[in-house]
């Protein structure tokens, strides 16, 4: 089991290894950008660095022109608890016009968000932005599923503060390989195509 789970981790990473960019001028220009969600406060009511940092990396690359429409997916389960809503809510507040950004509200996983990108919105070649480690199993599914991806990483927040996350989603790189290779894990809900057109 210990050997399964190193190996599962360790395959994810060379999926996307040369994929996943951290300089805005390197980083090659994409049409649409896959925000993966999080939430906007954590459970103490305070900011989340997760989001903030998401936010952020949003913003600049669509200032420097290297994306021009931004697809925010998250969960919607319930009615107070909606991440692409409040996404969209602080890309608005730092000046992304509303036209500019197409809410996905059944991003329920990672695995959702990225088949979604492609089945729902038409889109086969995009960027994922979310942090590093997150990417790293988006672009493994991304890749599966025959979809060309790349990741910008947003800053990650300091080890005291993401310590919990980055142990959940070590195992969560193993059971997204149990997902695919095993379970033959489809979304959730597709529902009718809303094609994103630039």
């Amino acid at each position: 089991m210990v050997l399964f789970v190193v190996g599962t981790n360790i395959a994810i990473k060379q999926a996307s290894k040369n994929k996943i960019y951290t300089s805005y001028e390197k980083v090659p220009p994409t049409n649409v950008a896959l925000v993966l969600g999080t939430s906007r406060y954590t459970s103490k009511g305070y900011v989340n660095l997760f989001f903030k940092y998401r936010i952020h990396t949003v913003v600049e690359l669509y200032n420097s022109g290297k994306i021009k429409h931004i697809i925010v997916s998250g969960d919607n389960s319930l009615f107070e608890y909606n991440e692409p809503r409040e996404m969209r809510r602080a890309l608005v507040k730092e000046g992304i016009p509303e036209s500019a950004i197409t809410l996905d509200f059944a991003g329920f996983r990672t695995l959702d968000s990225v088949v979604r990108c492609k089945e729902v919105f038409g889109q086969n070649n995009f960027i994922v932005i979310s942090q590093e480690f997150h990417i790293e199993r988006a672009l493994f599914i991304a890749q599966k599923f025959n979809i060309d991806a790349i990741g910008f990483a947003a800053k990650t927040p300091p080890q005291h503060y993401s310590f919990k996350t980055k142990v959940r989603e070590y195992f969560a790189k193993t059971f997204a390989v149990i997902d695919i290779y095993i379970l033959n894990t489809k979304p959730k809900f597709l529902g009718a195509k809303e094609t994103v057109v630039i």
